[in-house]
């Protein structure tokens, strides 16, 4: 799955391949395989990303055009397990239904929402496609500047 503007944004700073790499200690090949889709970029490297150089994740994942101005991220488990929560109630559906449209067990999906683990990338495209408007920003509980 393709983080849609990740390449664009990396061009627009004047990054190259090897830098991202660098940043993140993998290969140009794990780099080249986010930007092609034939990989995916962990989500905490890609708020990693977005919080150094200044990106949203609504800009980054293609939800909008244009990139937004947004205090750095710090990741709290407990605000993305609320958010996931009040997102699948006011969308009326259960945990079941929900984790069968992503294509997982209720029991795996349960976890992002009790805030023991963070939900995987692949898992927030899955959102993507069921809740419009969205914005893995607010999701995140990420403030603008």
């Amino acid at each position: 799955m393709v983080v849609k503007n990740f390449k664009e944004s990396r061009e627009t700073i004047d990054l190259k391949q090897i830098d991202i790499a660098n940043e993140f200690n993998v290969s140009n090949t794990t780099v080249s395989g986010w930007e092609t889709g034939k990989d995916t970029i962990p989500i905490r490297r890609l708020i990693s990303y977005a919080n150094k150089h200044n990106f949203s994740l609504d800009y980054l994942f293609g939800i909008t055009k244009q990139n937004s101005a947004y205090y750095p991220l710090k990741i709290n488990l407990a605000i993305l397990a609320s958010n996931l929560k009040t997102l699948r109630k006011a969308n009326h559906y259960t945990q079941l239904q929900l984790a069968k449209k992503l294509n997982t067990h209720q029991a795996s999906y349960s976890h992002y929402e009790n805030g023991t683990y963070i939900i995987p990338t692949a898992f927030i495209y899955g959102l993507i496609s069921l809740y419009k408007p969205f914005s893995i920003d607010k999701l995140f509980g990420r403030q603008r500047k």
